[in-house]
């Protein structure tokens, strides 16, 4: 486990699913940790109850990713509380699926600014609250790298996005040594998408690894990447997704 006392993190879309997951880990790891949830207001008490129940420190602030105003506020929320942010965890997502000729421009618009504005977003304003030596981890896809049915361009765009960003940013905050890498989970077993769901047998079927990866496994490589250990690594975009792109 990374040794996270004294330091502060923010993650975005933190009440349920691999967000939970990491926000659990790293207040485990021993940093205080603010979280954001849109509108599942019963998981996210439940969260910092149990957080705070184990001897940490949670807070959790409503605001909807799509809402870039309501990102920056609670990023300023967070840093107000806490006097600083050293890690920010880009976690919020969503996926629109379907025939490019079929996608509708709101639906396109809302996954632009869940999965690539509320990054943005993020970044700017953590960043001018983050001491140097601090650490970016942004929750991509392995659909970055590899898209193998159809109606996933969508998608994949807005995560290519982050793939490129993330290099981009390391070269811009490496002066500060800050470091800025990307998770690329594949298939990971969440209400969102079960391990028992309509699209596991596809999923599995094109795996190294014939299972779907756990939450607490992401959360694992969050806080790695948090710590000490980690800091000589960075613009990278890593893989753990049980052999999915191989």
């Amino acid at each position: 486990m990374s040794d996270l006392s004294g330091k502060s993190a923010f993650v975005t879309g933190g009440s349920r699913g691999i967000g939970a997951a990491i926000v659990k880990r790293l207040a485990s790891d021993g940093a205080a940790v603010a979280f954001t949830y849109s509108s599942a207001v019963a998981p996210a008490e439940a969260l910092v109850a149990e957080i705070e129940s184990a001897g940490g420190k949670a807070i959790a602030i409503k605001a909807d990713s799509a809402d870039q105003d309501a990102v920056r506020s609670a990023v300023q929320q967070a840093a107000t509380e806490f006097g600083k942010i050293d890690i920010l965890v880009n976690n919020s997502g969503i996926i629109v699926l379907g025939p490019i000729t079929e996608i509708k421009p709101e639906d396109f618009e809302r996954i632009l600014a869940v999965n690539v504005h509320s990054v943005f977003t993020a970044t700017q304003e953590a960043a001018r609250h983050m001491p140097d030596g601090g650490r970016i981890i942004h929750i991509g896809s392995v659909n970055s790298d590899r898209m193998p049915f159809v109606g996933g361009s969508v998608y994949a765009l807005t995560k290519g996005a982050i793939y490129s960003f993330t290099k981009g940013l390391a070269r811009d905050l490496g002066p500060r040594n800050i470091t800025v890498n990307n998770i690329q989970p594949g298939p990971v077993d969440t209400d969102a998408n079960p391990a028992s769901g309509p699209f596991a047998e596809v999923m599995l079927g094109l795996m190294a690894l014939k299972r779907y990866g756990k939450a607490e496994e992401i959360a694992g490589m969050v806080s790695y990447l948090a710590g000490a250990e980690a800091g000589y690594i960075t613009g990278a975009n890593l893989l753990i997704d049980g052999g999915f792109a191989a």
